[in-house]
């Protein structure tokens, strides 16, 4: 009993050891610290997906465009994974700040619980339905077999895939970036080793691709379930699982933003692949390429992000609104000056980046290089669309957020893909991403700009 007393004094101190650390330091140093990790967890993260793609790519290219195709099945996958992982660490955060560790914690088994449950019966769910179920993907007949492959492996490993990403989160809002990063990296380490040995030397295909891919998330998987035992990090136990209306409508309110960016995002690459199915295997084989290579230079950005929210958070919960404008601005700055770089880059080199996944289908490199030099050119636009998304979400702003978060690749970028591939033919579709990003940043500047305003009344009243 005694031990246990003692055991939670611990737990309690390094949370308020936290907490000041979160509402005490500087900003511009704690951003770096937090944000550091996070962006290297996104960008291996992505690494491995294009690890995925570089390897197929040796196959062939309607191989290529079977692993492009399960991308948009993935994308669900994380929708309902960030859905529970953002809607809960939102809640997390802000309650760390007010000190309700309690609620905190039951909000925690609550997230991580709900998303294995989900995982799983989706994971049967497109099993008993996997040929039905590449179709709707929008595999060609000669895609089909190798999507299905792929699939397979990622539908079994639904549950865990979709519990890592809340197990991610939730360490993430808590402050808890490095412990994080540790279980993403180790997990893409993996997968990048296993691809060769598995799609090779075992002749295993795209289905070792798939297979590689759930071995490594399962590791990552169970590096981040000890990471919730270290450093003051709310444990998981299943007694604090409450499927309650409360929590539900919280993890609705802090998720819904992702779920729609998320789920909007998986519903995209379906659009675009129907889109270009038109021109043939290439055509897909070559979005599934960019896509790659643009969420790669994406990932930077929302790693970075992500060091925001949790300072966002736990400063938001404690009332210093002030701390919430600089950091955020703070991140604008960081943000936009690489991504700036990111953009020279792929402008300039981006037939040899596509050349790097297919060499020697000159059909795929003429159509990615279009697509990828149209993307570049907006990148650095992407970074306020990013932070302002962030920071509506994570101050409980459920309905811009998810507004915001429809707009980039749902409200604007379907109806611009119809239209433009209607018009313009394949340029259309090569050019829609980027109509959608101009329009998308207009709108979030409005929204950002109206809700850093109110931070700065609120600064005012608390002072």
């Amino acid at each position: 009993m005694e031990q246990k007393i003692n055991e939670q004094s611990l737990q309690e101190k390094l949370q308020e050891e936290k907490f000041k650390k979160m509402t005490e330091s500087k900003i511009p140093g704690l951003i770096i610290e937090l944000g550091i990790p996070t962006t290297i967890s996104m960008l291996i993260t992505s690494f491995y997906n294009m690890a995925d793609t570089f390897f197929v790519g040796k196959i062939g290219t309607s191989a290529t465009g079977g692993v492009g195709v399960v991308f948009s099945l993935m994308a669900i996958i994380q929708a309902m994974g960030f859905t529970f992982g953002h809607g809960s660490g939102n809640y997390i955060s802000r309650q760390l700040g007010k000190h309700d560790y309690d609620d905190a914690s039951q909000m925690a088994s609550t997230g991580f619980f709900s998303a294995l449950i989900a995982g799983t019966l989706f994971g049967i769910t497109g099993l008993l339905f996997i040929n039905k179920l590449v179709e709707i993907l929008g595999a060609t007949k000669t895609i089909a077999p190798y999507a299905k492959q792929y699939a397979m492996y990622i539908l079994i490993g639904s549950p865990y895939m979709t519990a890592s990403l809340v197990l991610n989160n939730q360490l993430r809002y808590q402050g808890s970036a490095f412990y994080a990063m540790v279980g993403i990296a180790t997990g893409a380490v993996i997968n990048i080793a296993l691809d060769p040995i598995l799609i090779f030397v075992f002749n295993m295909g795209t289905g070792g691709a798939g297979l590689a891919t759930i071995i490594s998330q399962f590791v990552s998987f169970l590096l981040l379930l000890k990471g919730c035992t270290k450093a003051g990090n709310l444990r998981l136990h299943f007694r604090d699982f409450n499927p309650s209306v409360r929590l539900y409508k919280e993890i609705i309110r802090g998720g819904l933003p992702s779920f729609c960016r998320q789920g909007l995002s998986s519903l995209a690459v379906i659009a675009l692949n129907f889109a270009a199915g038109i021109y043939g295997d290439a055509a897909i084989a070559a979005m599934s390429i960019v896509s790659k290579v643009t969420s790669f230079c994406y990932a930077a950005i929302m790693g970075f992000g992500q060091g925001f929210q949790p300072v966002c958070g736990f400063n938001y919960g404690a009332k210093l609104y002030g701390r919430v404008r600089e950091a955020f601005f703070f991140c604008i700055k960081v943000i936009t000056s690489f991504v700036i770089v990111l953009s020279i880059i792929c402008i300039t080199g981006a037939p040899y980046i596509i050349q790097f996944f297919r060499k020697g289908d000159m059909t795929v490199t003429a159509i990615g290089t279009a697509t990828l030099r149209a993307q570049a050119l907006v990148f650095p636009l992407v970074g306020w669309i990013t932070l302002t998304n962030m920071m509506l979400q994570t101050i409980g702003k459920a309905v811009s957020a998810s507004i915001l978060a429809m707009a980039r690749q749902g409200i604007f970028f379907l109806p611009f893909l119809m239209v433009l591939s209607y018009y313009l033919g394949l340029t259309g579709i090569e050019i829609a991403q980027t109509v959608a990003d101009i329009a998308s940043f207009l709108l979030a500047l409005a929204l950002g700009i109206i809700e850093l305003r109110k931070l700065k009344l609120l600064e005012k009243h608390e002072m």
